[in-house]
């Protein structure tokens, strides 16, 4: 280990790898925008981060994002810690660009330590119900924080058909 790689490690003994979830946020979610102080207020941490994907607004005031299917590692289940202990079997996912017309989304990568209190209103928030119609579905892909590729929960929806293409990457209020 490098004496700079001291800063990253988690020391908060109440913390354990099976209680970390990580989430990446591209929308309302993020520092500043309108749902962050309700939903993400308990964040042990929130980092810049980037995704392969399409970016969308959607008329309704919101985004939605596409991710490629090739690169969905996991799909999420209405258990918050059975989710979090698979993000741990992941390990570090590979973080290419995806073969098609993709786009790097930046967002931020949230980190929280109570999946069982924290996922729930999100998904809650953003519809998704597990084996059941859904606005979003929740699925694992690997995100670039800094240099390093981390597997993280993302909610996507599959080519929103009446949603504006963000070519940036880079979603904001409008």
């Amino acid at each position: 280990m490098n004496i700079g790689d001291t800063a990253k490690l988690n020391t908060n003994p109440e913390d354990s790898p099976e209680t970390i979830l990580r989430l990446f946020v591209y929308g309302t979610l993020k520092r500043g925008y309108w749902n962050h102080q309700r939903f993400c207020a308990q964040a042990r941490s929130i980092e810049p981060a980037v995704v392969w994907g399409r970016l969308y607004h959607l008329h309704a005031g919101f985004p939605a994002i596409e991710v490629p299917e090739g690169l969905i590692l996991a799909r999420g289940t209405a258990d918050p810690l059975a989710d979090a202990h698979r993000q741990q079997e992941i390990g570090t996912p590979r973080f290419g660009r995806p073969t098609g017309d993709w786009d790097q989304i930046h967002g931020e990568l949230v980190t929280f330590t109570d999946p069982q209190r924290d996922l729930p209103p999100i998904d809650r928030l953003e519809d998704f119900r597990p084996g059941g119609h859904s606005m979003y579905q929740r699925v694992m892909v690997a995100v670039l924080c800094g240099r390093t590729s981390i597997p993280a929960w993302i909610y996507w929806m599959p080519c929103p058909a009446y949603g504006e293409r963000v070519a940036s990457g880079n979603w904001e209020r409008t």
